[in-house]
């Protein structure tokens, strides 16, 4: 069974979905945290729990529309692969960054989370302009 165009969109999208399902594992936990181990994790970290948590969620929700539109862009299927990779990547890298900063930074200080979330962003929104000038000039 050869892979057309489309298979990465699709692939990437089941990835998009079951991740989806380990943010909600995250959300129990900080749930946990916030009602019975109030102070456990204290307000520096809980803020970048909280930061983390959200950012995965709402991203990969743009994830899901981004693979949705990835198609009518019209893009090889190589450029599929790259543009929905660096999305994930992305995604991956900006909320990671928020735990990695929780559990390796000092608050006021920098730390390697601090940049994983940079660049996470980038990748972002390198992957979000990609799709914009693929679906302008597919018009």
């Amino acid at each position: 069974m050869g892979q057309s165009a489309s298979a990465a969109p699709k692939i990437m999208a089941i990835v998009a979905l079951v991740s989806v399902v380990t943010v909600e594992f995250g959300g129990h936990a900080l749930l946990r945290f916030v009602t019975t181990d109030r102070g456990r994790l204290g307000a520096f970290r809980e803020r970048f729990f909280r930061a983390g948590h959200a950012h995965a969620g709402v991203l990969l929700v743009l994830s899901l529309v981004y693979l949705l539109h990835l198609p009518r862009a019209g893009f090889p299927a190589a450029l599929e692969w790259l543009a929905g990779g660096a999305l994930l990547a992305g995604v991956l890298a900006q909320s990671g960054g928020f735990f990695l900063h929780l559990a390796v930074g000092e608050e006021g200080g920098r730390s390697p989370g601090l940049l994983l979330t940079r660049a996470g962003a980038l990748l972002i929104a390198a992957s979000l302009l990609t799709l914009a000038a693929g679906l302008a000039l597919a018009l």
